[in-house]
């Protein structure tokens, strides 16, 4: 199990189990945000605590961040799949780079194709020390 915290401790994300990678997305949003995703679903897999504010971006996802310190914690879904599940993501930059710093990177273009790239060899230990 995974636990984050946005810095201020207010936001706190568990994510069950370790995930098997980490997702860097090169669209509008994550390049700004710099985040590292891991996916799951609402409830199951991830379990968020504490009060957020949500930039909604276009007609499918809310990117929700602590309002005292900033910290970008999750995106989830605006609704629920056709089974009743609710997609979301944790950032893994606000866990201990420890237990994940063995995890693969990989590259999604949100930008132009909306495809899965080549993962590269590079995992989390490249990006943080």
């Amino acid at each position: 199990m995974l636990k984050g915290s946005c810095l201020c401790e207010s936001v706190q994300w568990q994510f069950d189990g370790m995930p098997e990678s980490a997702t860097a997305c090169n669209c509008t949003a994550c390049r700004r945000y710099g985040v590292l995703w891991a996916y799951d679903h609402e409830g199951e897999g991830i379990h968020v605590s504490g009060t957020t504010k949500a930039y909604v971006r276009g007609t499918a996802l809310g990117f929700h961040f602590c309002p005292e310190c900033g910290c970008v914690a999750y995106w989830r879904s605006l609704e629920p799949n056709e089974a009743g599940r609710r997609r979301m993501a944790v950032n893994l930059r606000l866990t201990e780079p420890g237990p994940i710093a063995h995890l693969p990177i990989d590259h999604f273009d949100g930008l132009d194709t909306w495809d899965d790239l080549p993962q590269d060899g590079r995992c989390i230990r490249d990006l943080w020390f």
